[in-house]
């Protein structure tokens, strides 16, 4: 199986669906878990948040945090992520996020590559748990973007297994 099917299965076998926060990857997860047969159970909806504008007034990402980090940062990552969670209609148990800088643009004077991620989950009570990395791609422009899309999806099943599963909200 590939990592599309491979999380797919997962998010099946634990009830999970998902919401994603797109930057970089423009659609790409969401894209690439709704190309698997029967994985509508799976996608709950998905946010492509490319400008410094549509962060902030789509997800709720602070200015301040924008200014303070830049937009390829992990800061920025995580409040997508848990904006995406917070977007009324949202009924996902975890949102995916990625903001980067896949072309080199020399944002922030990160190299090339530089892809920045969260996970974040919805616990009982209300309460998130969120998790947030940086990793960095070779490649083309969309051979990065792919590459990102893909290790995120990837990385679902590691942090659900670092969550305190008995405060996960199941009727989610």
């Amino acid at each position: 199986m590939d990592i599309a099917e491979d999380t797919v299965a997962f998010m099946k076998s634990v009830g999970l669906s998902l919401a994603t926060a797109e930057s970089c990857t423009g659609g790409l997860m969401a894209a690439a878990l709704a190309s698997v047969p029967g994985s509508e159970p799976c996608l709950d909806v998905g946010f492509i948040a490319w400008s410094p504008s549509g962060k902030a007034g789509f997800l709720g990402v602070s200015r301040a945090t924008i200014d303070a980090f830049g937009l390829t940062s992990e800061e920025v990552a995580r409040e997508m992520a848990e904006g995406a969670l917070d977007c009324p209609g949202c009924e996902a148990g975890v949102a995916v996020s990625n903001t980067g800088d896949a072309a080199g643009s020399g944002a922030n004077e990160l190299p090339s590559g530089t892809q920045c991620f969260a996970w974040s989950w919805r616990l009982e009570a209300g309460e998130r748990m969120t998790f947030s990395e940086t990793a960095r791609f070779a490649g083309s422009r969309n051979e990065v973007r792919e590459a990102a899309a893909m290790y995120a999806l990837s990385r679902i099943e590691h942090y659900y297994r670092l969550l305190p599963l008995e405060d996960v909200d199941d009727e989610i």
